[in-house]
């Protein structure tokens, strides 16, 4: 008797991917080190605020990815196109300016990892520059990209980590069904890392980049939906459950001064091995990132302007393409070499994520609304109220932080 796979199943295999990836690159040094912060500090007392995000994020994933396959066009194409000329240079420049945060944290990622192995940041990061410049440049990106997602895979290790911790379940889910929010301005510095982290504008343009690359068809959106909303979910599973193990391990021990502080939450699982085992993730993670970002923005900038790109093309064919990309590493390399706290330093620039978000949100959500653009598939009444509270929500406590940053300058508290 013959085992048939059912054909839709074979389309979901086929359609799947976009969403996943984006997943496992959103866990990145950013996300690694702003989940175990908030564990750290405040306990589990950020769960319910990254349920509320996680809802945000799968809204916002499922938007990009009927966009892309009803469209056939990336992020950049669509504003491009349907926005006044001076609105998208605002966009393309505000994704570029929170891609090259992105690089800083990735690059932070990779010293900070090396440091757990005793290698300083002056040697690790510009090996991993170079390396990695080299990889896109004279190499193949694919191949280094599985084995960057076969690193991050150390991850999966937090969810076991949260369990052996042996949290105080009665108080994981009191701080996840019902809000335990902390009034001060540390608190809200951290909730908008964590949206900075969680919902980033390179995710959205490098989901619709891979949607277009594979080709999905109209008539095939369903399984892209799944594939959507299971990586939104995925993301937010390790997410919370990095939140869990640290609050669990070293919650209320305050801000992350290290990632050997970090690392201690893997400790139930790995016990003296937890160092090696979190820097061999993190290290994995922000290598895939650090090569990823760049090229989203290059892919961004390429497509909104109409000019070549692509990884196989010379810097003579490319020149922009090639040498955006090239910048990038160069400033994220640089940035990260200048004396200071990493960890301060990722988590400053999640924040900065956090602020530019809600720009592209907003655009993100006129563009799908738009019957014009998408037809029957634009959003409906309900899909237009959800997405309209979600992006609202995260541009408030974007908009609230940067009021208090602002009385703050006055010495108003």
């Amino acid at each position: 008797m013959k085992l048939r796979v059912p054909r839709q199943g074979l389309v979901y295999l086929a359609a799947a991917g976009p969403g996943l990836i984006a997943a496992a690159a959103g866990n990145d040094a950013g996300g690694v080190v702003t989940y175990s912060s908030a564990g750290s500090q405040f306990v589990y007392r950020t769960l319910f605020l990254m349920v509320l995000i996680t809802v945000a994020y799968i809204v916002v994933q499922e938007m990009v990815a009927r966009l892309a396959v009803h469209t056939g066009k990336g992020l950049a194409a669509l504003i491009r196109e349907e926005f006044p000329l001076r609105l998208t240079a605002f966009a393309i420049v505000a994704f570029a300016v929170a891609n090259i945060g992105l690089m800083v944290t990735e690059f932070g990622g990779i010293a900070t990892a090396f440091d757990l192995f005793g290698v300083s940041r002056y040697l690790s990061v510009p090996i991993a520059a170079v390396a990695i410049w080299s990889l896109v440049l004279f190499g193949s990106y694919r191949y280094a990209e599985r084995v960057f997602l076969l690193l991050t895979v150390v991850f999966i290790a937090y969810p076991i980590a949260a369990v052996l911790g042996h949290p105080n379940w009665h108080n994981v889910v009191s701080n996840t069904v019902w809000p335990h929010f902390v009034a001060d301005k540390s608190f809200l510095l951290l909730a908008v890392a964590l949206i900075g982290t969680t919902i980033t504008p390179y995710i959205q343009l490098y989901e619709a980049g891979a949607v277009v690359d594979r080709g999905v068809k109209p008539a095939e959106y369903h399984f892209q939906r799944v594939d959507a909303i299971m990586g939104a979910v995925l993301a937010a599973i390790v997410a919370m459950s990095i939140i869990v193990a640290t609050g669990a391990t070293i919650g209320g021990s305050g801000p992350l001064s290290s990632a050997a502080h970090a690392a201690h939450a893997l400790r139930p699982v790995a016990g003296p091995a937890a160092e090696v085992l979190f820097g061999l993730g993190l290290l994995g993670a922000s290598a895939l990132a650090a090569a990823v970002v760049p090229l989203s923005t290059s892919y961004a900038v390429a497509e909104a302007i109409g000019v070549e790109r692509s990884v196989s093309s010379s810097f003579r064919q490319a020149p922009i393409f090639l040498g955006l990309f090239t910048i990038q590493i160069v400033v994220g390399a640089a940035v990260v070499l200048v004396p200071g706290n990493l960890i301060t330093l990722i988590l400053n620039t999640q924040v900065l994520e956090g602020v530019i978000t809600p720009m592209t949100l907003i655009l993100i959500l006129i563009l799908a609304n738009r019957r014009s653009l998408l037809g029957s598939a634009a959003n409906g009444p309900w899909a237009r109220w959800l997405g309209g509270v979600s992006i609202v929500s995260v541009a408030a406590v974007a908009s609230a932080y940067v009021v208090v940053t602002f009385l703050g300058w006055f010495g108003i508290k």
